[in-house]
């Protein structure tokens, strides 16, 4: 007799039934395409963020719809191309055989870089020229870019890694090792700058009192929106414009300004006013991007936010080298202040002009010999990390940072490095897009000035950038829209500001 256990018609031998279970409490079935959508709102987790792995997926060189493929086939080829005339501009100028053969063979490393660039070779190590970021590079290279070229590695990380070797041309020099190939472009920009110059020098060579909160406030939007909009100058950007272009862009007038901040699409503006404005002899750090007009204008800002009492000090951080075309290095801080006050800049200018200018230079020389204004320029700033590993990677400045009462981070590059220049949604808040910067412990206030001029968007309401896709595709990359962008951080009782609606 067969058992239970072998006997197929036996009831324990049969399937269970199914047990039925209400589900009417739960959350109804997502169909495919929404599941993808949400999928698409939130990024990789801590943990498997990398420079190689961003939280949303990177632009790559190689990305043909991307602002990406047209810096690195076009735009960088092309850069490095008039560096190398600049170059030979010098060399035509010096007569000891020594410097000229030292200056030739940096004009022949230049030479390789931009085959290497243009054939997309693969990144090497950086070579060891005694700078104090050859460690930070070459460790993440090594890490995250083994075997990588200019194309297939990040955008972000890859055009940074141009402009290092671009210092290794110079640095392993015997006479040059200071030479900036940019710093005639950037002068030459500001004695273009003549109209917006003496806009402001003549409004702001006295110093502004006893101003009422309200006209403390208006003042603080203005001066903020030139501030943003001085971003415009951009060298590496704004390759072959003429002098009628510069000046419609430098633009200070307030009609200007009226119009222009409809075009600030993400705008915590009145948001950061009311928080500055609560400050009193505070401390706020101005993490700097563009030399020339645009370094005029911050310096008239932080002018305006040490006579106001909001301040009593402001630390400018710059970059140690020639740095993405235009970006501040001591040597163009030093240049501005000292030909305000002793050069002769513009021959057309009115007396009155200049004395204005003078003055105001004259005041902004004793800010930095007293202390109350001071340059910084930290070797982090020139590496090739995102400011998402700034608390990890120099613990040292994130210290130093968490004594701010407020970071201004100016400009595309620098809103490039907050973001991790990846594909987050556009409607991503701020204070997400920037990761650590937003939440880490001890993380102070940041905001940021940046007039749209590459791919990466965030902090802008739904369906904007989306409109503006359809009707403008070219809007990413004209410098027509802006973002002022405020994370309250994480800085504790101290600095706590409401987040931004």
């Amino acid at each position: 007799m067969a058992t239970a256990a072998s006997n197929k018609n036996h009831p324990s031998a049969k399937a269970p039934a199914k047990t039925v279970l209400n589900l009417g409490n739960l959350p109804p079935r997502q169909k495919p395409n929404e599941m993808r959508a949400e999928r698409a709102q939130f990024p990789r987790t801590p943990t498997k963020v990398n420079p190689n792995q961003p939280p949303w997926p990177a632009y790559r060189g190689y990305h043909e719809y991307s602002f990406a493929h047209a810096t690195m086939g076009v735009r960088l080829p092309t850069i490095l191309a008039k560096a190398i005339n600049d170059v030979y501009e010098t060399l035509n100028q010096i007569y000891e055989k020594e410097k000229i053969v030292d200056l030739l063979d940096c004009v022949h490393k230049m030479e390789h870089l931009k085959e290497d660039l243009e054939e997309n070779r693969q990144l090497r190590p950086i070579i060891d020229d005694g700078a104090g970021d050859v460690t930070l590079w070459n460790k993440e290279i090594a890490k995250y870019f083994r075997g990588k070229d200019f194309m297939n590695a990040p955008w972000l990380f890859a055009e940074a890694y141009k402009y290092r070797r671009l210092r290794e041309c110079f640095s392993l020099s015997r006479y040059w090792v200071d030479y900036d190939v940019f710093f005639r472009q950037k002068c030459d920009t500001f004695a273009r700058s003549d109209s917006a110059v003496f806009e402001l020098a003549m409004r702001f060579a006295e110093p502004t009192k006893d101003l009422t909160p309200e006209k403390n406030k208006l003042m603080f939007l203005e001066l903020a929106q030139i501030c943003l909009w001085g971003n415009s100058t951009d060298l590496s950007l704004l390759i072959d414009m003429t002098e009628e272009d510069i000046k419609a862009l430098q633009s200070t007038g307030g009609d200007h300004l009226a119009a222009t901040e409809k075009n600030i699409l993400g705008n915590d503006l009145h948001a950061l006013a009311d928080y500055v404005l609560s400050l009193k002899g505070g401390r706020i750090d101005f993490i700097l991007d563009n030399a020339g007009f645009e370094l005029y204008c911050d310096l008239v800002f932080a002018d305006w936010l040490i006579q106001a009492g909001i301040c009593k000090e402001v630390k400018f951080h710059g970059k140690r080298i020639p740095w993405f075309v235009s970006d501040v290095t001591k040597k163009d801080w030093n240049w501005l202040i000292n030909v305000m006050v002793y050069g002769n800049l513009f021959p057309e200018a009115s007396q009155e002009e200049m004395d204005s200018l003078r003055q105001m230079g004259r005041r902004w020389q004793k800010y930095s010999e007293s202390g109350v204004w001071s340059y910084e320029e930290h070797p982090f700033w020139i590496t090739g990390y995102t400011f998402w590993h700034l608390p990890s990677e120099a613990p040292d400045l994130f210290q130093h940072l968490q004594g701010s009462d407020l970071c201004i981070y100016k400009g595309d590059l620098n809103h490039r490095k907050l973001t991790y220049d990846c594909h987050a949604p556009m409607d991503t808040p701020f204070a997400q897009a920037i990761g650590p910067l937003g939440s880490e412990e001890g993380a102070p206030p940041v905001c940021s000035f940046r007039t749209i001029k590459s791919d990466v968007v965030v902090g802008i309401p739904s369906g904007v950038g989306e409109k503006l896709d359809e009707e403008e595709p070219g809007w990413k990359i004209s410098g027509k829209y802006a973002v002022i962008l405020l994370s309250p951080g994480n800085p504790g009782p101290k600095n706590q500001i409401p987040v931004p609606a």
